[in-house]
């Protein structure tokens, strides 16, 4: 049976950073059982107390003092799905789903997942179909017109989200899967020289790190909220026109500050410039080319801010001939045969996902983990570094981890509830009312993690450091 220690090990190992012993991390509770066959405990445990535990190098090369961390199995697993606890008021935050989004049976009979969360792809999908706004009509349409990977093609050509539902086997044929096989869990790359720039005496890990946030959907703000905790002073930005679900502003915003810049706009452009000359880290969750398009991309920055930690984010990877392609956490589990090793496994009639989005969340802590590795080498070597992650090189290493080979039964596995986590549960006073949420999962024994400030709605703050 695979251990998380190991797996743990296995992340240190990939950053380059000594692994630290277990008197120093420490992992309590067992792992619960789950409805899934991926080790999704084992995989979520390590990735939080790797973040954790970059934290702590951290703090020991500003203060040379060592600490423990903590982390509990079953919170764990919570974080891979912290807005499903999170309350409003009282109040469960509300469903951003809508009809259309999810499977279709197609001409050739198998499965196709159309995803459409955000408001400008439910509507793209309406103009693909002609105007159609109904399911079933949509459903009659393609399961008498459309092959499932002419489909695909279409959709992608669209500018719009969908994936064919793949076998493993079919998958690892894949050229993008070729190309992924050959990447690294994510890569830490120096991209330019600059003097160190030694971490001074201060009161928590991240203190005096700035933090630019330009990331939209799960991964990328969990990576922002992940620094937060930590003491980094984070600045989330967004376009005014571009629409959120009130999950990414309330859960994924702890700690942060909020502000809007428009990259459509010359003063916008200008306002990012200004912020990224006296930034630490860059976070961004764009296709790569459309970020360098706007004047950002890794070799800009570095030149404008020599010492500049930047992160780059994507779906399936910066390889490859998906590397543009638009992407989420479960169109990923779709393509590359995790939805199809679920649904066998369940006996499922109809594709099952992962019962949580792990490759969101766990590229979320991913990139809170490998920032800090990159801030630590600019520390003692100095140095630009670029961060480069994706959902499909997670997918890969959840996979590569291994399944679990006992039987799933249903009575016994499954995953936390809101009941099950009052201890592990946090009440702020913010904008949005009494929010109610998970706590920082890692637990730290000198520097404790703990934002600083509720959540806020964009706009709420100027687009400016803090002094």
């Amino acid at each position: 049976m695979i251990e998380t220690h190991d797996v743990l090990a296995d992340l240190f190992d990939q950053a380059k950073l000594k692994s630290p012993t277990r008197d120093y991390v420490s992992f309590s509770g067992p792992v619960p059982p789950l409805p899934t066959k991926f080790l999704l405990g084992h995989a979520g445990a390590a990735i939080v107390a790797a973040a954790g535990a970059a934290a702590a190098h951290l703090w020991f090369l500003r203060s040379g003092i060592r600490q423990r961390v903590n982390v509990n199995m079953l919170s764990a697993i919570a974080a891979l799905r912290s807005d499903y606890y999170c309350r409003v008021n009282g109040k469960k935050l509300p469903d951003h789903r809508n009809p259309i989004h999810g499977f279709y049976s197609t001409k050739d009979d198998r499965w196709i997942q159309i995803h459409c969360t955000q408001p400008h792809h439910r509507d793209g999908i309406i103009r693909f179909f002609n105007g159609i706004d109904n399911r079933e009509a949509i459903e009659q349409s393609i399961a008498k017109s459309w092959n499932a990977f002419d489909l695909e093609e279409a959709l992608t050509e669209a500018h719009l989200c969908a994936g064919v539902v793949r076998r493993r086997e079919e998958w690892m044929q894949h050229d993008q899967a070729k190309a992924v096989a050959k990447l690294p869990l994510f890569d830490i790359i120096r991209i330019g020289d600059s003097p160190p720039e030694p971490l001074p005496k201060a009161g928590r890990p991240l203190s005096g790190i700035r933090v630019l946030d330009l990331t939209h959907v799960i991964a990328g703000p969990v990576g922002g909220r992940t620094l937060a905790e930590h003491g980094a002073d984070v600045l989330r930005l967004n376009a005014p026109h571009r629409h959120l679900h009130k999950q990414q502003l309330v859960d994924f915003g702890h700690g942060k500050r909020s502000s809007y810049v428009d990259l459509h706009d010359a003063g916008g452009i200008g306002q990012l410039n200004a912020l990224i000359k006296n930034a630490d880290v860059f976070l961004q969750g764009y296709r790569p080319h459309a970020i360098a398009a706007r004047g950002f991309s890794p070799e800009t920055l570095a030149a404008i801010r020599p010492g500049i930690v930047y992160v780059d984010l994507s779906a399936y990877g910066h390889q490859g001939p998906w590397r543009n392609k638009r992407g989420f956490d479960s169109l990923v589990q779709s393509v590359s045969g995790m939805v199809d090793k679920e649904t066998t496994s369940s006996n499922s009639l109809k594709p099952r996902h992962l019962p949580l989005p792990a490759l969101d969340y766990c590229t979320g802590y991913l990139i809170g983990f490998a920032t800090m590795a990159a801030l630590a080498r600019r520390a003692t070597e100095g140095g630009s570094f670029l961060v480069k992650l994706s959902l499909c090189q997670t997918g890969h290493w959840i996979y590569n981890l291994g399944l679990n080979e006992e039987k799933i039964a249903s009575e016994n596995c499954r995953l936390p509830e809101y009941e099950d986590l009052q201890g592990a549960l946090i009440d702020d006073q913010g904008p949005f009312g009494l929010v109610r949420h998970l706590a920082p999962i890692a637990k730290l024994s000198k520097t404790p993690a703990h934002w600083t400030h509720a959540s806020s709605p964009y706009g709420t703050h100027a687009p400016e450091w803090v002094t």
